[in-house]
């Protein structure tokens, strides 16, 4: 059993199909085929079948989908803290949603990376459905954002901050400061971010609580570019209260009035249950709802347009 191996079976299981795991690993299909072949010799199963509906996984086939991708894990880790111990430092990875990572993460982790001066920290953007299973695989350390199911003796989820959403529009449309039904809100274009893709979170919640149409649903690549869209009176934009509230003064945007037109929601940290020492991602997560660091995640520093890629956001600081 090789690495190797167990990365096209793991490809296998999560595309559910040889041909797509072949495109991802940039292989030929016969060659991730072989790799299949010699794990099924290797351990005397089938480990799955090819079925009108996708591939149906034996037992032993599902334990070794989970047991390879944490063995996966936990190689990339080790080479990664490897190469930081041979320069002297440490990583941490921060596995963010896409609203905690674009306005609230860059103040907590500048904050936070100052507490050491040996510490590098990557910060991803991930799904919040995901969180459980990267924590499991050891491909990340910690992850922030809407809370995910705990898995009950694995992770451990703490409560970091408390935010609020409220509706937005440009100064000149015609929902600006008027209390708007749910009917009316329906009706409204609404231009969102990336957190709307996701079925965890306040944005989320939101549409599914005012049943919002897909057809009227606008999803840019960041939610800045959404809020940007809102200013030139396109619609109406979800959006952080405090990252908002200078754009408000300024009257460049207006608060949709109204109950229907705000939700209380709260971030959680996650982590791998571990009795062992404190280690720095659960450092972190402690950190994390401290008043220092959320008046620093308030601070609405963020990152620009230009540097937020939805899934494959990566940032050092150190």
């Amino acid at each position: 059993m090789t690495p190797t191996q167990l990365r096209a079976y793991v490809a296998v299981a999560r595309l559910g199909s040889v041909k797509q795991a072949a495109a991802e690993l940039q292989v030929s299909e016969s060659a991730v085929s072989l790799h299949i072949a010699q794990l099924r010799r290797e351990f005397d199963d089938k480990l799955f079948t090819r079925t009108a509906g996708g591939l149906a996984f034996t037992p032993g086939g599902l334990r070794l989908a989970s047991r390879a991708a944490e063995l996966l894990g936990l190689q990339d880790r080790t080479i990664q803290e490897v190469s930081a111990a041979t320069r002297g430092r440490r990583l941490l990875r921060v596995a963010a949603s896409s609203l905690f990572a674009e306005f609230a993460a860059p103040g907590l982790i500048e904050l936070f990376a100052k507490r050491a001066a040996d510490l590098d920290v990557e910060l991803s953007v991930r799904s919040p459905g995901a969180f459980g299973s990267l924590l499991l695989a050891r491909a990340v350390d910690i992850a922030i954002g809407p809370q995910p199911p705990v898995l009950e003796g694995a992770t451990v989820s703490r409560p970091v901050m408390n935010y609020r959403l409220v509706l937005v529009v440009g100064p000149d449309h015609p929902l600006a400061g008027v209390p708007a039904s749910p009917g009316q809100l329906r009706e409204q274009t609404w231009l969102l971010g990336p957190s709307a893709t996701t079925d965890l979170g306040g944005v989320p919640a939101m549409l599914r609580r005012l049943a919002v149409p897909d057809e009227r649903q606008q999803i840019f690549q960041s939610h800045a570019a959404a809020l940007g869209e809102a200013k030139r009176g396109k619609g109406v934009s979800p959006a952080l209260a405090f990252t908002v509230a200078p754009d408000v003064r300024r009257g460049h945007l207006v608060h949709v009035a109204g109950p229907h037109a705000t939700m209380e929601a709260v971030w959680h940290s996650q982590v791998l249950a571990t009795p062992d020492a404190m280690s720095t991602a659960d450092e972190l997560s402690r950190f994390s709802s401290t008043p220092r660091a959320i008046q620093a995640m308030m601070r609405g520093a963020g990152v620009s347009v230009g540097h937020f890629r939805p899934s494959v956001h990566v940032t050092l600081w150190s």
